[in-house]
């Protein structure tokens, strides 16, 4: 074999096995992005759309997951929940004297339930990241509760949409007592808030104080 066959032969191996490198990279990216998607539902779409790069936004995600794998999150006891869902009803009950006070009321319950569980409550925003893994369908939700908050805070919503709020917040601390107990399924965006005690798909037509 002449010098310049082996130069061939070699370039022609390193191409190949460049070319299968970038091909495994593509598809375990695609695995990634797929496998980002399932879970986050709802939650992936929104932060891709509002990142720059596509890439950027699933590495937040895949950071947010991470993240929330370290926590040391634990079930209630059933009377644990039981006390929680008295306050809910608490809350329901007093909206028709004082809605504003209502939403407040509902916020602060996610928060308990939330330290409760072993999330670290504190920070709004973190707090939303870290519900968005096991519950990304509720999550959104729980945005546009808080959105309403502060649209009536700066005079922009009326009783209508506090009553939204107060529903919304309704199906998050459904989603979080029923995983508390061990009755939830763990958050997955298909099951996530719906069918269960407390879910979205329960509220309106049943609905007599909030």
């Amino acid at each position: 074999m002449t010098d310049i066959t082996t130069i061939i032969v070699v370039a022609v191996v390193v191409i190949v096995v460049a070319v299968l490198a970038v091909a495994a990279a593509t598809m375990l990216r695609r695995r990634r992005s797929a496998e980002l998607r399932d879970q986050f539902g709802p939650e992936y779409e929104r932060t891709v759309r509002d990142a720059d790069d596509p890439r950027d936004a699933e590495k937040e995600l895949a950071q947010r997951r991470k993240r929330h794998d370290a926590l040391t999150l634990r079930s209630l006891d059933p009377q644990e929940c039981d006390g929680y869902r008295r306050r809910w009803q608490q809350v329901q009950e007093g909206f028709v004297d004082d809605p504003s006070r209502a939403v407040h009321d509902a916020d602060a319950l996610v928060a308990d339930v939330m330290a409760a569980r072993g999330y670290p409550a504190e920070d709004v925003d973190r707090r939303e990241e870290d519900l968005s893994v096991a519950y990304p369908v509720v999550t959104q939700r729980y945005r546009e509760a808080r959105a309403i908050s502060r649209e009536h805070s700066a005079g922009r919503a009326g009783t209508e949409d506090l009553r939204h709020a107060v529903t919304s917040y309704r199906a998050l601390i459904g989603a979080l007592l029923d995983d508390g107990d061990g009755t939830g399924s763990g958050g997955r965006p298909e099951n996530d808030g719906r069918h269960r005690q407390g879910g979205p798909d329960q509220d309106t037509r049943r609905e007599t104080t909030a």
